[in-house]
């Protein structure tokens, strides 16, 4: 790994904050937060240097509580209001996370460590979902006729209601995108949102949520808190219309059991052990340079990335070698520019277990192609983009997810074999395919079970597809962000038919038995005719 610059800090322990995040930026941002003014506080830390960052004030159950309550009262005026209305909110937004997207990339390598390349990748993600829907919501939520029940005779229609109050619990991997994208389908759709962002990454998503207030949104639409779920969670939970939660598959289990003892909908993106299948017919240098792309973005912290690799036997060794070199080229280090490759972990809990993983492997035999190492030198939760090879199942990291920069090569013999190693987890998020044949790739991955495939690329195609559902399978989740699912899980769904003339009972002037021979007449010609 090159790490020449990486080790040219301008404090005594590594590079300074950014000059855009003043004390008055903080200040501002951290009285956005729904809490009392005595409330208790916590300090985050900067993930380069270990150094304070940030005092938030921490709410409470009854601020929750408040929270949800001037919610309540907004949504029912924010539903009111016309689409075009949060279209030209909406869209206004988009041009203000766009003019002012350097202060949004200091502000999430501050608080997550990632590159300024990969944090750029969610201002690009906010701008594309929040057009999309800005000009798209109003198709997806307008009423729809349905086919009548008798035909002419009825006259069904399809409308759709927003929930009420969403609560939205974000994660602190991608803290832009997961507080935002999902929130604002939530918004468009007439509802109002009380979100519990992780509190390492709390500054971004206030950010995001101030950006859109200036841009129209009336202030009790979209409220935060900030707390561990222990303390907020059940709030946050009782009372919700609707929960979208991205993070674990233990919570999101639990998540989901509350949402279901109370009858309420829940979204739930988890966890994932990602494959990539590089077929014998892969051009290996552009894969290569895609598994790179798949495995390292944002250290590894990302439910999407790639972290096992399916190699075909006759490119095994030509792969290895074009993987590694690209790996070993990487510029690790803090910076806050656009000159690194690979940024750091985010919290210590996530170095503990890159280094338990990476150590358990090694010690069982398997063998370190690339990195393998912290590196307290570059900081304090800096770790190596790492390769391994000779991974058994009885290594932690053969099943279970790492969520970091680490990722094990194993190779087959045939495509069947490929596909039965990718779907042998319970996990199913996201894949990646690689093949000069597109026809063949597309083949490939429509046996693969994950919610999203990707072919020659990593995963930003499919993330990227708006109007396409992003979503898991199995143990990764339910539910689907993105495209018509995206907004519509947050309606309730509404049959209005009306019936003219003669419904199915008999008039007074025709006799019961009577009736029920014309009517089996009628279903035989609509049958006859092809009506559906």
């Amino acid at each position: 790994m090159t790490t020449e610059h990486a080790t040219r800090p301008t404090t005594p322990h590594g590079p300074a904050l950014p000059a855009s995040i003043t004390p008055a930026l903080l200040g501002r941002l951290t009285a956005l937060v729904a809490a009392a003014p005595d409330a208790a506080r916590v300090t985050t830390t900067a993930p380069y240097t270990g150094l304070p960052l940030a005092d938030l004030p921490v709410s409470a159950p009854e601020d929750v509580e408040a929270a949800f309550a001037r919610a309540r009262v907004a949504q029912k005026a924010w539903a009111a209001t016309p689409f075009a209305e949060r279209k030209r909110i909406l869209l206004r937004y988009h041009d203000l996370v766009l003019a002012r997207r350097n202060e949004a990339l200091d502000l999430m390598q501050a608080e997550n460590g990632k590159t300024r390349r990969d944090a750029f990748l969610e201002v690009v993600d906010i701008g594309i979902v929040s057009r999309h829907y800005a000009r798209n919501a109003a198709k997806y939520l307008s009423p729809k006729r349905r086919r009548g029940a008798i035909p002419l005779l009825t006259h069904t229609t399809e409308l759709r209601h927003p929930k009420g109050v969403v609560t939205v619990i974000s994660p602190w991997n991608y803290p832009l995108s997961m507080a935002a994208s999902d929130t604002i389908a939530a918004l468009m759709a007439g509802n109002a949102v009380v979100q519990k962002p992780d509190t390492q990454t709390a500054l971004t998503a206030l950010w995001s949520m101030d950006l859109l207030h200036e841009a129209g949104l009336p202030r009790d639409v979209w409220q935060m808190v900030i707390g561990r779920g222990s303390s907020i969670g059940t709030p946050l939970m009782d009372n919700a219309d609707y929960m979208m939660f991205t993070g674990s598959t233990a919570t999101g289990r639990k998540i989901a059991g509350d949402a279901g003892r109370r009858l309420i909908g829940a979204s739930l993106e988890l966890g994932g052990k990602n494959p990539m299948i590089v077929l014998d017919d892969a051009d290996i240098e552009k894969a290569a340079e895609g598994a790179v792309n798949a495995c390292f973005p944002s250290a590894g912290q990302l439910c999407v990335s790639v972290e096992r690799l399916y190699v075909a036997e006759s490119v095994r060794d030509a792969f290895i070698a074009a993987f590694t070199a690209r790996t070993e080229k990487l510029k690790i280090g803090a910076a806050y520019d656009f000159g690194r490759d690979v940024g750091s972990l985010t919290t210590p809990a996530q170095l503990t277990t890159v280094t338990e993983h990476v150590g358990d492997a090694v010690a069982k035999g398997a063998t370190v192609l690339a990195g393998g190492r912290a590196r307290p030198d570059l900081g304090p939760l800096f770790h190596e983009p790492t390769i391994l090879t000779d991974v058994t199942p009885d290594m932690t990291v053969y099943d279970h997810e790492t969520f970091g920069p680490v990722v094990s090569i194993y190779t087959y013999r045939d495509v069947d074999e490929a596909v039965a190693l990718a779907n042998a987890t319970s996990y199913g998020l996201n894949a990646s395919v690689w093949s000069r044949n597109g026809a063949r790739g597309r083949a490939v991955a429509a046996r693969v079970h994950a919610g999203t495939v990707n072919v020659n690329e990593a995963f930003a195609a499919a993330w990227g597809s708006i109007d396409a559902p992003m979503g898991g399978m199995g143990d990764s989740g339910l539910g689907r962000r993105h495209g018509a699912d995206g907004i519509l899980k947050y309606t309730e769904p509404q049959t209005v038919a009306h019936q003219r003339l003669q419904g199915f009972y008999p008039p007074s002037r025709i006799s019961a038995e009577t009736w029920t021979d014309l009517l089996t007449g009628a279903l035989k010609v609509m049958k006859a005719i092809g009506m559906r």
